[in-house]
């Protein structure tokens, strides 16, 4: 009886665990960072509920397996976490390489544009540059405001189509000043 009572009983102190550990990925932004690895652990807490729902339908019931896959899933949920951290920091990171490496090629653009011929259709294609530079601006600023408030991710999406416009932007304005020959 007592083998019985005690293989009987929901583990709710080990249910309860894992989901803290799991809500502890969750505020890590694990969904964000690592989301291949979060909707692994989402599953396994799934396949467990299944199984403890499973097991209270049956008169005799026994959760040592769902003991067991509790244990793996918080550890899993844990690493999880320290992985998503991880990741965090090293987009940040990145987000800060490349926000500042714009700022560099915005600043560069800024300088060149003045340089640029005025002749009969070099005003128009100042005013597409200038309509250009003005849309990268935006976007860095916007980027700025996303890694500030710490979404490093959003912040780091944002910045690389801004750096690819930057860029091209750049290489717009050196073949231009190149074919006037002018110094850049």
């Amino acid at each position: 009886v007592a083998v019985l009572a005690s293989c009987g009983k929901k583990p709710q102190v080990e249910i309860d665990a894992t989901n803290a550990a799991i809500a502890a990925a969750q505020a890590a932004e694990a969904n964000v960072y690592v989301p291949g690895e979060f909707a692994a652990l989402q599953d396994s807490m799934n396949a467990i509920n299944a199984t403890i729902t499973e097991v209270d339908g049956k008169l005799f019931k026994n959760y040592k397996t769902v003991v067991a896959d509790l244990a793996a899933t918080k550890t899993l949920a844990e690493q999880v976490s320290a992985n998503a951290a991880v990741k965090k920091e090293a987009v940040k990171k990145e987000a800060e390489t490349l926000l500042n490496d714009i700022k560099a090629v915005v600043a560069e653009n800024a300088k060149l544009l003045p340089k640029l011929p005025r002749g009969k259709e070099g005003a128009a294609v100042i005013e597409a540059i200038k309509a250009d530079l003005g849309t990268v601006d935006a976007a860095v600023v916007e980027a700025q405001g996303l890694y500030d408030k710490g979404a490093y991710m959003d912040a780091l999406n944002k910045i690389k189509a801004a750096s690819e416009k930057a860029g091209s932007v750049n290489a717009e304005i050196k073949e231009v000043l190149t074919q006037a020959r002018i110094k850049f």
